[in-house]
């Protein structure tokens, strides 16, 4: 037994050597060198050393082209890291020192994502981070109509917006319930005009028509109805809102319009 204890030894020496040569052989004194042992450290998963080699190369090889990769690399890593907010400061100032680097497109999604990563899981937490992500993938869209990343910025731009949606919603409901009408009905009223055309719009109108009748302001009860039974005729929202007859101006009780698809 213990004359296997020497081996044991040499062995896990030999194993650590084998594991840092990929590193030592490697000169750093070069730009291209001290990039390669950055990007073998962030292959391993070792991201606070891959940053600081990446600084590194950016600091010793400033005028290198190699010096603008490591600033891009370093936001990479801490995107990687799942360090969002780090990430975030990375690529914002990667795009102030390099507003016309060819990967302009890339860096604007990653800075709309990284935003879009720090949002909370629930929705009644504080979201404005969600209108910092819609600002950057709008960006994105506008500025960059053929960029490979167009798609998935639109999912998550969308996804961000059914998030502040469902925030509007969620305090304009609870307006409702406890029978704070005028502050419910504004709510609703905010979310048709800032969200509208992302799927809430028959769940919004119906709460609109609903608070408008609490407050008997026959105007908007009018406006709202007409809104969703000519535009959401088989939405279950406006066949409940149908089927409430109190709810219904006088003129809509006399004259509904005939069910069919959206008029949109």
């Amino acid at each position: 037994m213990t004359s296997k204890i020497p081996k044991l030894f040499i062995i896990f020496i030999l194993l650590l050597l084998i594991e840092g040569c990929s590193t030592v052989e490697k000169d750093p004194s070069t730009a291209e060198e001290a990039f390669k042992i950055a990007q073998d450290y962030e292959k391993a998963d070792r991201y606070q050393i891959a940053i600081q080699r990446y600084t590194d190369v950016k600091n010793k090889f400033p005028y290198s082209s190699l010096a603008t990769e490591a600033e891009l690399a370093i936001a990479d890593v801490h995107f990687k890291s799942e360090d969002y907010s780090d990430a975030q400061i990375s690529y914002q100032n990667f795009r102030e020192l390099h507003p016309k680097h060819a990967k302009s497109d890339y860096v604007v999604f990653r800075t709309g994502l990284s935003f879009y990563q720090q949002l909370p899981e629930t929705i009644d937490r504080d979201l404005t981070l969600a209108n910092d992500a819609i600002y950057s993938f709008n960006e994105l869209l506008k500025k960059f109509p053929d960029s490979p990343y167009k798609a998935e910025a639109d999912e998550y731009r969308k996804k961000a917006y059914s998030m502040l949606t469902e925030k509007e919603l969620y305090i304009a409901d609870f307006y409702f319930k406890e029978k704070i009408f005028d502050s419910a009905l504004l709510r609703y009223e905010s979310a048709f005009n800032k969200f509208n055309g992302f799927g809430y719009d028959p769940r919004i109108l119906k709460g609109a028509v609903e608070s408008a009748h609490e407050l008997k302001n026959t105007e908007k009860a009018k406006q709202y109805t007409e809104i969703l039974l000519s535009k959401f005729a088989d939405s279950p929202e406006a066949q409940e809102v149908r089927s409430k007859n109190e709810i219904l101006p006088k003129a809509d009780q006399e004259q509904q319009p005939q069910r069919g698809g959206s008029s949109e």
